[in-house]
């Protein structure tokens, strides 16, 4: 005789362990969920907005240096060590774990103009006002409290910047002129040349490792190829570029920080026209770097605040400030992608986290599978105006909010007028310029 019973599998509705939630089955179809656009809108509203709440970007301050920071610079392969230099011509060695510094060393008498590691991370090299390049060891020496550099070169010209190549022992320094180095060598083993009168940032392509980029005192970005005996192509804009970075995912592109308040992402392949202008600062951007995972880029400028932006878009997706930052000299963004670091002009460094709202530390699954679900459903309603509206609202200093209003009447006022000048003119008289090439002048080949 057949009985037939109810069997069901325990697997399915008994928990794992007593701490865990009840397992609950759910019928998927959508004819009988006919609330759940409106529930997810709700959920993406409360996740958007709690992202705001835990927006605190701020994780810490190293103090220490007696002048203003004027470079950084991190270690290849360990996280936790990062090398800042001063206007005074002092080094400091930090551990970014504890927030202290580990060793400080007076360098050069003037301005760190530069400093880099070697490719192993042994040594590292700084240049300064004073026309040495010097070659420190990256431990420090244990028999003698007084430190002193393993080799000192003295450059017959002045040196502005330096960068070192990713997979050979050589070094490009900028000044006056542009020189290649080895680092067994006290000589230049190569000189570039473009009649320009002074250079003041030079750095190495992380994937043609021929390739040189340098910002020229004459508003131009210059190209140098090792392999030949001049400069290949050279861009002048309508103002000064202070500084640059190559994208180490897409090393065909490089940014650009500019003096009129914008920055300019270029591809080599096509210098007539940039790829993308991206604007929010209001007054001279000093640096930029990217992320390695070559989607972002930080900016530091005179207004004393720091931008995260994305490269495809034109408008940061973050701003941050504090009332006793002042101007920005330098930044770096972690090789780990989690930390952006600054460097201003009141002699203190910054340490802030790349995501604004992130949770530090280790996350338990569940956390994950929340935090996943919240960046799904806003990113499904991220064109809704209201999830919209507060994902981008951001505070700003007085003197930002004030500068950006009044940089929006002259941008404004530059359109009608042009436009008044098109509409009262012949057809063709009044060429149409894209705000991309608006402030490239020319290109030399």
């Amino acid at each position: 005789m057949k009985v037939k019973i109810l069997t069901r599998n325990p697997d399915d509705y008994l928990r794992e362990t007593k701490r865990d939630i009840h397992k609950v089955p759910r019928n998927y179809d959508p004819a009988l969920h006919p609330f759940e656009a409106a529930r997810e809108y709700t959920r993406a509203l409360n996740a958007v907005k709690l992202e705001r709440v835990f927006a605190k970007p701020f994780v810490g301050c190293l103090e220490g240096h007696k002048d203003g920071v004027s470079c950084l610079c991190k270690h290849p392969s360990q996280l936790s060590i990062l090398l800042s230099g001063s206007f005074d011509g002092e080094i400091r060695v930090w551990d970014l774990i504890y927030k202290i510094c580990t060793r400080n060393i007076l360098a050069h008498d003037g301005i760190i103009r530069g400093i880099v590691f070697n490719l192993s991370g042994e040594n590292f090299i700084s240049v300064g006002d004073d026309k040495t390049i010097k070659t420190w060891k990256s431990e420090k020496s244990s028999f003698s409290h007084h430190e002193e550099p393993i080799n000192t070169v003295i450059s017959k010209t002045i040196i502005s910047g330096i960068s070192h190549h990713r997979t050979q022992p050589i070094f490009a320094t900028c000044g006056e002129v542009c020189h290649l180095w080895e680092e067994t060598r006290n000589e230049p083993i190569h000189t570039f040349k473009w009649g320009v009168d002074s250079l003041h940032d030079i750095k190495y392509n992380p994937v043609q490792s021929n390739l040189l980029a340098a910002c020229a005192s004459d508003r131009s970005i210059i190209l140098y190829d090792a392999r030949e005996t001049g400069p290949l192509r050279k861009v002048f804009m309508r103002f000064r570029t202070n500084k640059l970075s190559w994208n180490p995912m897409e090393a065909v592109t490089f940014t650009c920080a500019n003096e009129d308040y914008n920055l300019y992402t270029y591809d080599i392949r096509k210098l007539k026209t940039p790829v993308n202008v991206h604007m929010d600062h209001v007054e001279a951007v000093i640096d930029v770097d990217y992320s390695p995972t070559g989607k972002e880029f930080v900016s530091g400028s005179y207004d004393k605040s720091i931008r995260i932006f994305e490269i495809t878009k034109g408008r940061s997706r973050e701003v941050y400030h504090t009332k006793r930052m002042q101007r920005l000299t330098c930044m770096a963004w972690s090789l780990d992608n989690k930390y952006v670091i600054s460097g201003s002009d009141e002699m203190n460094i910054r340490i802030w986290k790349a995501k604004a709202s992130e949770k530090l530390g280790v996350l338990r699954p569940r956390e994950k599978a929340a935090l996943n679900y919240s960046e799904a459903l806003k990113e499904k309603f991220s064109a809704h105006p209201q999830v919209k509206r507060i994902s981008r609202h951001r505070q700003v200093p007085q003197h930002v909010y004030n500068a950006k209003a009044e940089l929006r009447t002259i941008r404004e006022k530059s359109k009608r007028k042009e436009a008044n000048r098109r509409a009262h003119s012949r057809r063709g008289a009044v060429p149409f310029v894209s705000e991309r090439s608006k402030n490239v002048v020319h290109q030399e080949v």
